[in-house]
């Protein structure tokens, strides 16, 4: 059995932002390897992990889990008397970047902190604001000749955080969004270890979804699955968090509901819910879900798809924060479902056009 929380640990300290998923790639990798048959890796670099059928269907059927891999990040900009300017790869929240602690990836990594003008210095007018991202600056601690040496524009920036054991099963950290769902997408190959299914599972660790859904575009012409189940994370409920848009930690997996999301897999992973007794919320998404399915569903001939999400909290910051037993559930809850898939499952949700057109 998969220790889940060591796991999950791994990947949220693992540095790896939009477009340099190398570093998580090659720890997936050696996770997926003893859970799968066989491994693949499109040309854009999504890593994808093959469970064969132990029951093959004829033709074969593939269905495609599909969660992201990459993290939001920064890089440099410029590099002025030994201290590093940054600017954003994708997503990264200025207002929590004060004296955080990260890793400058240089000719050798560099811990350094993000700092800025002291309050002292600050007017009036200054000290009620967040500072701009052209304002934070890193220190790294070295002489200003050695910085520039080590450290040019473009080199990557990342937040160096461990993570956290809250309270009864919460844990926090950074890159929970989208590394949670990793962790559900390995849960999940390890319950089909003790499985009978009949579909080939192509689990898939997307590459740059945080710079516009790049990685599962890709991987979708690749894999060309029958259907799909997207995974990210959706918005826990706390301060400043509609309750009506968000889903309970600690409830279970939240699940799409919209026209991202084919009403026949959503009925389907319902009634398994349900059979297993796995905890599941319903999440209103009436439009562009942002999430790999956005991509999915529109590749080839049209690919229906479903979306699990983890709840979270604090998304888009170092302390994003998990509850281990929505992974656990989401990871459990697609096992049941692939398992439960059969020969006639396409035809079983395929859209009644006839019925439609007698109406």
């Amino acid at each position: 059995m998969i220790d889940l929380k060591n796991h999950l640990k791994a990947l949220v300290e693992s540095h790896a932002p939009s477009g340099h998923e190398g570093p998580i790639r090659e720890l997936i990798r050696d996770t997926w390897r003893d859970l799968t048959d066989e491994m693949q890796e499109d040309k854009l670099g999504s890593l994808i992990g093959i469970k064969r059928a132990t029951n093959p269907v004829d033709p074969p059927r593939r269905i495609m889990l599909a969660a992201h891999m990459d993290e939001i990040g920064m890089l440099v900009r410029d590099v002025v008397d030994g201290f590093v300017y940054v600017h954003r790869i994708s997503g990264v929240d200025a207002r929590v970047m004060l004296a955080q602690t990260v890793m400058v990836h240089g000719k050798r990594p560099l811990p350094g902190i993000v700092a800025s003008r002291p309050p002292h210095l600050l007017t009036a007018d200054m000290r009620s604001k967040y500072p701009a991202f052209t304002d934070l600056i890193i220190d790294v601690g070295l002489p200003a000749a050695e910085v520039a040496e080590l450290v040019r524009p473009g080199d990557l920036i990342t937040v160096d955080v461990p993570m956290i054991e809250l309270q009864g099963d919460k844990v926090a950290g950074k890159a929970m969004d989208d590394r949670a769902c990793l962790a559900a997408v390995t849960a999940c190959l390890d319950n089909l270890k003790g499985m009978h299914h009949q579909w080939d599972v192509y689990a898939t660790a997307t590459v740059q979804e945080e710079t516009g859904l790049l990685g599962a575009t890709t991987a979708a012409y690749f894999i060309k699955p029958d259907i799909a189940i997207a995974l990210d994370v959706t918005f826990a409920p706390q301060p400043g968090v509609d309750a009506d848009s968000s889903c309970v930690m600690g409830d279970g997996p939240g699940i799409g509901v919209g026209p991202n999301f084919h009403p026949g897999l959503y009925d389907k992973l319902k009634e398994t819910a349900k059979r297993y007794e796995i905890k599941l919320q319903d999440d209103l998404v009436p439009g562009n879900s942002g999430t790999d399915a956005w991509a999915i569903q529109i590749a080839l001939e049209g690919i229906p798809c479903a979306l699990l999400e983890v709840p979270i909290r604090n998304m888009h910051s170092p302390v994003e924060t998990a509850d281990l037993r929505d992974i656990e559930r989401c990871g459990r809850l697609m096992a049941h479902f692939i398992a439960s898939l059969d020969a006639d499952f396409l035809k079983a949700i395929d859209w009644p056009i006839a019925k439609e057109q007698e109406a």
